[in-house]
């Protein structure tokens, strides 16, 4: 048996967290083409019959313009501290960005493997893909270059094989049915988050916030009560639309999903509420799982 833990690093919007959902053959983390979907540290537990990865995914690193902004850059960054192998995502069809340049400076202090994983290269051309790679190996020493395209599992089974070369540990850490180390009311915000990214426009997705504030499971039926935090009320007239009609589409596309993850009937309420300036305030942040009560 052997078994580590891999950490997933890069910018929002690369793609790590459907690598993640791809790696795992199974829906993990939510998806979005909203850049910053990933607020939370999201771990996958990969099983086979000698091997153990538990797979670690990080919020996209950026130039943090809030209290949450600094929160999730440093729980990116953590991530790379004891960890056996980091797989430094970036999105091979835009290619380098001051974003990719500060994250790689900040990897040259650890001497853990840095793997770089070249993403989307079911949009690459060869050419641009062979120039992508010359110009990233002079940057930083890759122990490894995986290209893949997560989308269409493409070349995914030879990244699996080279990060198992990493692990080192001989421990099995999680029972084989587990598949996420995450709560099933964190399971339940994010997907009722992914629904709202991925039903309204740009600037609405970055101030919202889901919390489950109820989880009450009897016999075959389920009763869940999510909060949807926003900004400004201008966010809460966005998020439930005209007559209610956003705010119950995306209770019926969340309830329909989390009824094939559990299977079971559930019951969903959800609530919308404004707290200004929520992403600066300690208590909601903390609140919201952003923040420990030690932090």
């Amino acid at each position: 048996m052997r078994s580590g833990f891999v950490s997933f690093i890069g910018r929002p919007n690369v793609g790590k967290s459907t690598l993640l959902n791809t790696l795992m053959t199974q829906k993990i983390a939510i998806t979005s083409d909203k850049a910053g979907t990933t607020r939370n540290i999201i771990q996958g537990i990969y099983n086979e019959k000698d091997y153990q990865i538990i797979f670690v995914d990080t919020p996209g690193i950026v130039k943090p313009m809030n209290r949450l902004g600094k929160i999730l850059n440093h729980k990116a960054f953590e991530q790379i501290d004891d960890v056996d192998c980091i797989l430094f995502v970036m999105d091979g069809k835009k290619g380098i960005g001051p974003g990719d340049r500060y994250i790689l400076n900040a990897l040259k202090r650890v001497y853990t493997p840095v793997v770089l994983v070249i993403n989307k290269i079911d949009q690459m051309s060869k050419e641009m893909l062979m120039m992508t790679i010359e110009e990233y190996k002079d940057l930083f020493p890759f122990s490894d270059i995986v290209p893949v395209s997560a989308m269409t599992n493409d070349n995914v089974d030879r990244l699996l094989e080279v990060i198992k070369k990493y692990l080192k540990d001989e421990v099995k850490y999680f029972d084989d049915s587990v598949v996420t180390s995450n709560s099933m009311g964190f399971m339940v915000s994010e997907i009722v988050r992914e629904k709202l990214l991925n039903d309204t426009i740009e600037e609405v997705p970055h101030s919202i916030a889901c919390n489950c504030v109820g989880y009450d499971e009897k016999n075959d039926i389920v009763n869940i009560l999510v909060d949807i935090i926003v900004d400004r009320d201008s966010i809460k007239k966005i998020v439930i639309g005209k007559n209610g009609n956003r705010l119950k589409k995306v209770g019926i596309e969340a309830r329909e999903e989390i009824e094939k993850m559990i299977n079971k009937k559930v019951y969903l309420e959800l609530y919308v509420k404004t707290v200004k300036n929520w992403r600066d305030k300690e208590q909601y942040l903390r609140e919201l799982g952003y923040l420990l009560s030690d932090e």
